[in-house]
């Protein structure tokens, strides 16, 4: 009786790890769409504010309207250069560890971190010297308004690159088949830093 109750066991057992095996083959990881969805809605959002952006632009008789002091260009520039520079380096992280470089994967995203606590700091030391505040006019709005809301998206991309960091100090978290964290983090990252670009051209340059 004993030896059929631990067949049986031993059976189900089987049968349950099987259905998870096929259960898996049949849902493949969506997580990397998923966050490439989220990525599309975050997208938009931005693209709303570069809409009014230019509609405002397109409709003032002068822009920036007469007596707004000129922006700077050479912090901006170099915090351009980093932010950017910093899409290559987490490059690198996620190509480590498909690698099976995980001390490297660490060194790489601990880069990635540094360059973009500085790009903040320097966003931070430009709004401090700024000529004008956020209600002095329309293009003061909306300057402080685009830029705000994409140093808060860079400031979660330094969260997650923070919590991979300290998610790979756990021995055999990330490896060459299991690092959804690093993937996504990088993704995170490029998108913020395409963003920026488009920001620092509408901004800055045009």
């Amino acid at each position: 009786m004993q030896g059929s109750i631990a067949t049986t066991t031993t059976t189900s057992e089987e049968a349950i790890h099987a259905h998870e095996s096929t259960g898996h083959a049949e849902h493949p990881d969506l997580r990397v769409f998923g966050l490439i969805v989220f990525l599309v809605s975050e997208g938009m959002l931005f693209f709303g504010l570069f809409a009014a952006y230019l509609t405002f632009r397109s409709v003032a008789t002068s822009w920036p309207p007469e007596g707004t002091p000129d922006l700077e260009l050479l912090l901006p520039g170099i915090n351009t250069i980093i932010l950017v520079s910093s899409s290559f380096v987490i490059h690198q992280a996620d190509h480590a560890i498909k690698e099976n470089k995980v001390k490297a994967a660490q060194l790489w995203f601990l880069a990635t971190f540094i360059m973009g606590a500085i790009f903040i700091a320097g966003q931070i030391y430009e709004y401090q010297h700024l000529d004008f505040g956020l209600t002095t006019n329309l293009f003061a709005s909306t300057f402080y308004v685009l830029t705000g809301f994409h140093g808060f998206h860079v400031i979660i991309g330094l969260t997650l690159i923070a919590s991979v960091l300290v998610r790979s100090l756990k021995a055999g978290h990330y490896s060459n088949t299991s690092h959804f964290g690093i993937e996504a983090a990088s993704i995170y990252w490029h998108f913020v830093d395409i963003v920026w670009i488009i920001l620092f051209l509408l901004l800055y340059i045009l």
